[in-house]
């Protein structure tokens, strides 16, 4: 059989009404540029430390602070400072120096600290619940060698981390579901409520919802903290997660899981016994009322569930959180209308062939609605979240989201498609009314009949039991093959089968997306922080100046070389270079040879031979730095025709 087109007339009628919704669906995809997905979207970043990331100080300072770009949360063991030699030198006592705007934290340092090379080593969770970690270095004096070497895996990242991440993106997938599935049912097809293939579809995201949601308290406490599983099963550290934002969180999350769990006992109970029975006037009365209870407990309900990320996440920190927290359920209720709708729809095409034309009607009708919301509030979370052009060109969050937006290009291309096979599907409605009705009649006469005919015919006992369970498999099989073959002979119903599972095929790929988009630093941290790392050593119009001991192992072979690069920028610089005795006299020293050297772009060394300005001076000019990056600066000095070293300090050029 050969689809056929809606006539002229019904589709010129679908072609006006369908220009506005494009309008409006590109404007959706224009909000989606920048706030498709809800998870982890705004973790904090150190935006300034005291001393700066390889700072030189002439005196050791009292303390270390760092700031941050939001709020986090640290306890006294979150900032480590270590000597050269790996020993603590911090009081281990963390202070809390917020005020405002400004979230700002530190610990203060043992006296008398010697001249060397310092690591401070921080850790905390961000206001969005996830972990965030880091280290730099400083110098006292003069820059030395360090024995420190910082554990490789920091808290948010290794198997615990992949678990937690796959716990999270379980408790997305099945609450998107049970929403979804749940709605689907209440709002367009009722009588799928006695439908066993969706009713173990609800469950099944429920019991995902479940399981993932006590995951993830579990191991809240690793993840955060030691990386390890074992933690998972440390009841102190459950004590401390159930003190947390999150943990808090998590726990409202289950118990409201429970009035889920009675929700859809009722549901799949009560209400789907009433489906399937015939009703009088006053039972459909009844059944108004029990519909109208289960929409507004199940609404209560899905949003409660969903405020359990708003409350805890991303969007509960930055500003106008009172807006935002509620902007973010929404948006979150749209995702599972539209994504669990759609899982529940392909269950029924394929699982149930008596769907009604009317319920994929109203379905896709409900699915642009979800759209629409999802357009205004991503338009808001675009606003908060990415800030700048160039946050979502030059960032790795930016790129993967634009890969995002094509996604969902294609998502709601697919979703066209599909409505109209939909509309397809209505217009042959009305033909084949009465061919189903005879259909029908024709099958209730043959149940009759199946079941007045006597048992044992052709001499098989009627009270053979085995007999009759055989008979009864062979029936059930004709029947299941003959209503698979209904099925595929309505070209408009295997049309729409197809497109509809190749949204959920791609909304598959959009969920692996936003997997790794949820564990990507967001444009707005990354271009802080890449803003605090490019002014740590150089500033703009100001010379850099670096101070570096040395000992050639001769005899007067021990000093230091002090060197100023102006204006210590991309281009042309001035170097000048001055050696010292260890009591600060100069030091007229046989040769002297400086180089540079980019590592990160295979560049140099790049031979600088300085001229000798007075004793203990040397200079040049014109000294071409090509790119911006963290720049190796090597001074070889030699002190007798024997006797030489080179020493060496790296340095950002902005």
């Amino acid at each position: 059989m050969t689809a056929t087109a809606p006539a002229p007339s019904a589709a010129r009628v679908h072609a006006t009404a369908f220009l506005p919704r494009l309008t409006l669906v590109l404007a959706a995809l224009l909000a989606t540029l920048f706030a498709v997905a809800t998870p982890a979207s705004a973790h904090a970043a150190l935006t300034a430390s005291d001393p700066k990331d390889g700072a030189v100080v002439a005196t050791a300072p009292a303390q270390v602070t760092l700031s941050f770009s939001e709020q986090v949360a640290m306890g006294d063991d979150s900032i480590r400072v270590l000597d050269p030699q790996g020993k603590r030198v911090d009081t281990g006592e963390l202070r809390d120096m917020c005020s405002g705007s400004i979230i700002r934290y530190g610990t203060a340092l043992h006296t008398g600290l010697p001249n060397g090379t310092y690591t401070v080593a921080w850790q905390a969770v961000s206001a969005d619940s996830h972990p965030i970690a880091g280290a730099f270095t400083f110098s006292i004096g003069a820059p030395s060698a360090t024995a420190v070497t910082l554990p490789a895996q920091t808290a948010g990242d290794g198997p615990v981390a992949i678990a937690y991440d796959v716990a999270r993106y379980a408790a997305y997938a099945g609450f998107a579901v049970l929403v979804g599935g749940a709605a689907f049912i209440l709002v367009c097809w009722r009588r799928g409520a006695a439908e066993r293939s969706l009713q173990r579809l609800v469950v099944r995201a429920w019991v995902t919802l479940t399981v993932a949601t006590l995951a993830m308290l579990m191991l809240r406490n690793p993840y955060t903290g030691s990386g390890k599983f074992a933690d998972a099963f440390d009841l102190d550290g459950l004590k401390a997660v159930l003190q947390t934002k999150s943990g808090a969180s998590l726990v409202s999350r289950l118990l409201l899981l429970g009035a889920a769990a009675l929700f859809i006992a009722v549901l799949f109970g009560a209400y789907a016994r009433r489906q399937q029975a015939d009703r009088s006037a006053e039972d459909a009365k009844a059944d108004g009322d029990l519909v109208f209870g289960l929409a507004i407990g199940g609404t209560v309900v899905a949003a409660g569930i969903a405020a359990t990320w708003a409350l805890s996440e991303h969007a509960s920190t930055g500003i106008q959180p009172g807006i935002a927290m509620p902007v973010d359920v929404l948006h979150l209720l749209a995702v599972a209308t539209w994504l669990g709708g759609l899982t529940a729809l392909l269950v029924a095409l394929h699982k149930a062939p008596g769907i009604e034309r009317a319920a994929i009607r109203r379905f896709s009708t409900v699915a642009f609605t979800s759209v629409m919301v999802l357009a205004a509030t991503g338009t808001y979370q675009a606003w908060r979240q990415i800030g700048t052009w160039s946050a979502l060109t030059g960032t790795a969050y930016g790129q993967l989201l634009i890969i995002k937006v094509g996604l969902v290009a294609v998502l709601i291309s697919i979703a066209y498609v599909s409505r109209s096979w939909t509309g397809r599907l209505a217009e042959s409605a009305s033909g084949k009314t009465a061919d189903t009705a005879e259909a029908a009649k024709v099958v209730a006469q043959r149940d009759v009949s199946r079941e007045t005919q006597p048992v044992g015919v052709g001499g098989t006992a009627a009270g053979d039991p085995k007999r009759a369970a055989q008979l009864a498999r062979q029936q059930a099989a004709q029947d299941n093959a003959r209503e698979k073959q209904a099925r595929d002979a309505d070209p408009d119903r295997a049309g729409l089968r197809r497109s509809v599972l190749a949204e959920a095929g791609v909304a598959v790929v959009l969920l692996a997306v936003t997997t790794i988009l949820t564990s990507t630093e967001p444009g707005r941290a990354a271009e802080l922080e890449s803003s605090r790392g490019s002014n740590a050593t150089a500033v703009p119009n100001r010379a850099i100046k670096v101070t570096l001991p040395f000992d050639t192992g001769g005899q007067n072979g021990k000093g230091s070389v002090r060197v100023e690069l102006d204006p210590g920028r991309v281009g042309a610089n001035t170097l000048h270079v001055w050696a010292e005795t260890p009591d600060g006299k100069p030091l007229d020293l046989p040769e002297m040879k400086i180089s540079f050297t980019l590592p990160t772009k295979d560049i140099g060394p790049l031979p600088v031979v300085p001229d000798r300005a007075a004793p203990g001076h040397w200079s040049a000019s014109g000294v071409q730095l090509p790119l911006a990056g963290e720049w190796r600066i090597d001074v070889t000095v030699r002190t007798s025709d024997i006797d030489q070293t080179t020493v060496q300090k790296n340095v950002k050029i902005g």
